[in-house]
C-alpha cells in the first residue's frame, strides 16, 4: 500500500547568474567576428556542456540566451508560433491568448511531444520549468510543482480533457494508470501556481491539463511498436473515420511491457509492468451551434514493486518484501457544447469513472461521478463573465491489513461548488482586471471560498505583464482523516508489548495558502521569446506528524500496548522563487529552448508541536536548482535530431532509515527519427546516457521502496495510412 509521502531538498549552488562565467562566455562572443555568430555558439555550447551536473545545463542555458543577442533579426522571419497569440484554456476556463493570461503556464505542444522521446506523461512533464519530476520506480513518480513533492503530491490537480484525475484516498495521481496515446494529445497546459477561483480544492500548487485531439484530427490508421532494453515492447494501432454526416471517431488499443530496474543494493527491484489499454472518442456535430463528445477507455494491468509490510505487532519495523498488483478500471465522458452566439456560450459535462488495484497490503475499489456546467457570456464591451457549477461523488471499498488500514473501511464523499470569474477591460487590448471566486462544500470541513485577483498590462503587441494575488487550499482527504499504518513494535518497561500506531484526524482542517506572483512575456525579436515568472507563496495550516492517545488492545495477539501519532495542521511558512524559460529559432532548421527555475522554502512549527522532522523533510524536499536546454535540429532527408539535458540539484533528508543524500544529476537524452515515407518513421532515442543508474527519489515513509533509474534505449517505428 502506498501511504502519503513528503519529499526534500539540499543547499544548491550558487545562482545560475553568478557574474563572472556569464560575463567571461558574453566577453568571447562579443570580441568574436560579427560574420560567423553560429559556429561561435555552437562551439560555446559545446565546451561548457563539457562541465558535469549544474554547470552543464546552466552554461548551455547562459550560453544560448547571449548568442540570442548575437543573431541578427531577419533570422527569425520563419519564426516559431508567435508566443504572445498562444490560446490556453485552463486558467479562466475559456479560450484566451497568452497575452491575456495572468498565470505562470507552460504549453507543452503537439511538436513538443513528437520530438521529446518521451514514452510517457511523466517524462514529458521534464521540460516545464518549475515543475519537479522525480522517478521513485519503475511504475511510480513523484511529480509536484513549486515544492512539497512527494509519491501523492497533494498539492497538485491534474485534469484529461476537463475530468479531474485524482485519488481522493491520498489526494494525488496514479502516475502508472495516467496513460494514452501520445500521438492523441493536442497540447498539456501547466499552470505553476494557485488555480482554486476555476478549479477548487487541491488546485493550490499548480494544474496540469491534457487535452487529447478532436477525432476529425486523426484519420485513417496508425500502427507503431518498438522495444529497449528497459521498454521492452511496446505498441498500439488507431483508426479513425467517420459515422455519417458530421460525425468523426476514432479507436485504439495500447500496450507496453517494462523490464525490471535495480533497488538501492544493487538487486533486481521486482519492479517491472505491463498494461492494456483501449479507447475511443466520437465528436458529432449536432447543429450549426452543438457539438458532443463522448470518450472513453478501459485499461488492465499488472505491476511489481518492493513493498514494506509489519509481520506481526512485535516486530520492531517493516520488512520489505516482492509484491505484485493487479490493476484495472476505466471512464466513460460526455461533453455538450452549444454556442449560442460569439459573445455567449455554455458547455455540460458528465463523467463516470472506476478503478480496482488489488494492492495484497489494501485492495481498493472506487466509483465517481462529477457534473459540472459553464456559461461564458460577454457583457457589454468590457466584461467577459465565465460562471459555474459542479458536483463530485465517490464512493470507496478499501480492504486492510496488519499493516494498513482505513478506518471506516468503505465511505461515500459528496463535494459541490460554484464559481463565477468576470475579466474586465479597463484598458482595450491593453489593461485587463479579472476578479473572481470559487464556492464549495466538502464533508469534511464543510464552506470553503477560493478568491483571486489578477491584473495584465500589455504596453505593445510583443510584450506583458502581469500579477496576481490568489487563496487557495488543500482539503483532507482520507488518509489525513481515517488512515490506519502499524509501524512497528517494541518491548514496553514492564514486558508489554508496545506497537507504535499512527491515525488519521477526523478533526483535521484544510491547509491554507496565500500567493502573490508577477510576471513578464515577451518577443524580444522574431525568433526569439522569454517567459518570466517570479512568486512568494505564504502557507498557514500545514500538515504534522504530532504524539496522540495511548491505549490497551488485546487483538491482535498478543495483547500490546497502542501508543499512536497523529496529522495536526501545526505548521506555517513561505516559499519563494524565480522561474525563466526562452524559446530562440535559430534557424529554419535549429530550434533551441531553455528554461532555469530557483526556488527555496522556509517552514517552521508552532509552539504547540512535537514535530522537529517535517520541516526539514519538505524544506530539502525540492531541489533549489534546475535547468534544462533541448534542441530540435531538422537535418537533410528526412532526418531530424532531437536531445535534451535536464538538470536537478541535490536532495537529502528523504528516508528516515537511511538519510541519504541523493546526489545533483543531469540526464541527456537524444534521439534521431527517419522520415522513410510521407506516412513511415523510423526513431532510435537513448534516454538517461551519463549514468548507467541513478536514484532520483526516496520514499519518506518508506512504503514502497526506490530502485535506481537506469540508462535506456530503444527503437521505434511509425506507420501511418
Amino acid at each position: 500500500m502506498r501511504f502519503p509521502t513528503r519529499k526534500t531538498s539540499h543547499e544548491g549552488p550558487r545562482s545560475i547568474f553568478a557574474g563572472n562565467r556569464r560575463m567571461r562566455i558574453r566577453r568571447r562572443l562579443t570580441d568574436s567576428t560579427a560574420h560567423a555568430p553560429y559556429e561561435l555558439c555552437t562551439s560555446e555550447i559545446r565546451r561548457v556542456g563539457k562541465r558535469q551536473h549544474f554547470s552543464l545545463a546552466v552554461a548551455m542555458l547562459t550560453a544560448t540566451m547571449v548568442c540570442a543577442q548575437e543573431i541578427p533579426k531577419d533570422l527569425g522571419d520563419q519564426s516559431i508560433e508567435n508566443l504572445m497569440n498562444i490560446e490556453v484554456t485552463s486558467v479562466s476556463k475559456k479560450q484566451q491568448k497568452i497575452s491575456r493570461t495572468a498565470s505562470a503556464v507552460f504549453v507543452i505542444t503537439k511538436e513538443d511531444i513528437r520530438r521529446s522521446g518521451a514514452l510517457n506523461i511523466p517524462d514529458l512533464l521534464r521540460m516545464v520549468p518549475g515543475l519537479d519530476v522525480a522517478q521513485i520506480n519503475g511504475s511510480t513518480w513523484a511529480i509536484s510543482a513549486r515544492g512539497f513533492n512527494g509519491q501523492f503530491s497533494n498539492k497538485l490537480l491534474v485534469t484529461i480533457d476537463g475530468r479531474i484525475v485524482y485519488t481522493p484516498n491520498f489526494a494525488g495521481v496514479y502516475w502508472d494508470t495516467l496513460d494514452l496515446p501520445l500521438d492523441d494529445i493536442e497540447r498539456i497546459e501547466v499552470i505553476r501556481g494557485p488555480g482554486g477561483t476555476v478549479w477548487g480544492a487541491n488546485a493550490v500548487n499548480g494544474v496540469i491539463s491534457i487535452f487529447t485531439k478532436r477525432a476529425a484530427d486523426t484519420p485513417g490508421a496508425i500502427v507503431q511498436g518498438g522495444g529497449g532494453n528497459i521498454d521492452r515492447t511496446f505498441g498500439s494501432i488507431q483508426y479513425g473515420g467517420k459515422l455519417g454526416k458530421g460525425a468523426d471517431y476514432r479507436v485504439y488499443a495500447k500496450y507496453f511491457d517494462k523490464n525490471q530496474m535495480a533497488d538501492l543494493a544493487g538487486a533486481n527491484g521486482k519492479d517491472g509492468w505491463h498494461m492494456l489499454r483501449s479507447g475511443f472518442r466520437v465528436d458529432s456535430m449536432v447543429s450549426s451551434k452543438d457539438t458532443v463528445t463522448t470518450e472513453g477507455n478501459i485499461y488492465a494491468g499488472r505491476e511489481g514493486e518492493l513493498e514494506v509490510f509489519l509481520p506481526s505487532v512485535t516486530s520492531p519495523g517493516f520488512v520489505a518484501i516482492p509484491q505484485q498488483i493487479n490493476l484495472g478500471g476505466g471512464f466513460l465522458q460526455s461533453v455538450w457544447n452549444h454556442t449560442s452566439s460569439e459573445r455567449s456560450d455554455f458547455s455540460l459535462q458528465g463523467s463516470f469513472s472506476r478503478y480496482r488495484r488489488d494492492d495484497p497490503l489494501g485492495p481498493e475499489t472506487r466509483n465517481t461521478f462529477d457534473f459540472d456546467f459553464q456559461h461564458r457570456i460577454a457583457w457589454g464591451s468590457r466584461h467577459d463573465f465565465v460562471w459555474g457549477v459542479g458536483a463530485h461523488f465517490t464512493t470507496d471499498q478499501i480492504e486492510g491489513s496488519l499493516t494498513v488500514s482505513f478506518n471506516p473501511p468503505a465511505r461515500a464523499l459528496e463535494v459541490y461548488n460554484s464559481f463565477l470569474q468576470d475579466e474586465i477591460a479597463l484598458l482595450p487590448n491593453r489593461l485587463y482586471l479579472t476578479l473572481g471566486t470559487k464556492l464549495e462544500h466538502n464533508e469534511y470541513t464543510g464552506f470553503e471560498i477560493i478568491p483571486n485577483a489578477r491584473l495584465t498590462w500589455a504596453p505593445h503587441d510583443r510584450q506583458m505583464f502581469w500579477a496576481a494575488i490568489s487563496r487557495a487550499l488543500r482539503a483532507p482527504s482520507r488518509s489525513d482523516t481515517n488512515l490506519v499504518v502499524n509501524v512497528g513494535g517494541f518491548p514496553g518497561s514492564d514486558g508489554t508489548p508496545v506497537l507504535l500506531r499512527f491515525l488519521g484526524n477526523r478533526q483535521f482542517r484544510d491547509e491554507h495558502l496565500l500567493a502573490y506572483e508577477a510576471g513578464y512575456r515577451a518577443e524580444i525579436f522574431d525568433g526569439l521569446s522569454v517567459d518570466i515568472a517570479t512568486y512568494y507563496n505564504d502557507y498557514h495550516d500545514l500538515q504534522t506528524s504530532e504524539p496522540s492517545a495511548s491505549f490497551f488492545e488485546s487483538t491482535p495477539s498478543p495483547a500490546h500496548e497502542v501508543q499512536t501519532l497523529t496529522y495536526q495542521n501545526l505548521m506555517h511558512g513561505e516559499t519563494h522563487g524565480i522561474e525563466i524559460a526562452t524559446n530562440w529559432k535559430v534557424t529554419d532548421r535549429w530550434n533551441l529552448s531553455s528554461s532555469y527555475a530557483q526556488e527555496q522554502l522556509h517552514l517552521h512549527t508552532s509552539v504547540a508541536s512535537t514535530d522537529g522532522v517535517t520541516p526539514a523533510f519538505v524544506e530539502k524536499g525540492a531541489p533549489r536548482h534546475s535547468a534544462q536546454l533541448r534542441s530540435h535540429l531538422d537535418l537533410h532527408h528526412g532526418f531530424t535530431w532531437d536531445a535534451s539535458a535536464y538538470f536537478v540539484d541535490r536532495l537529502s533528508h528523504q528516508a528516515p532509515s537511511t538519510m541519504e543524500v541523493i546526489p545533483a544529476y543531469t540526464r541527456l537524452d537524444t534521439g534521431l527519427l527517419w522520415k522513410v515515407s510521407e506516412g513511415f518513421s523510423i526513431s532510435v532515442v537513448g534516454q538517461n546516457l551519463l549514468r548507467d543508474q541513478r536514484l532520483e527519489f526516496q520514499d519518506v515513509f518508506e512504503s514502497v521502496q526506490s530502485s535506481r533509474i537506469k540508462r535506456s534505449g530503444y527503437a521505434k517505428f511509425v506507420w501511418k495510412f
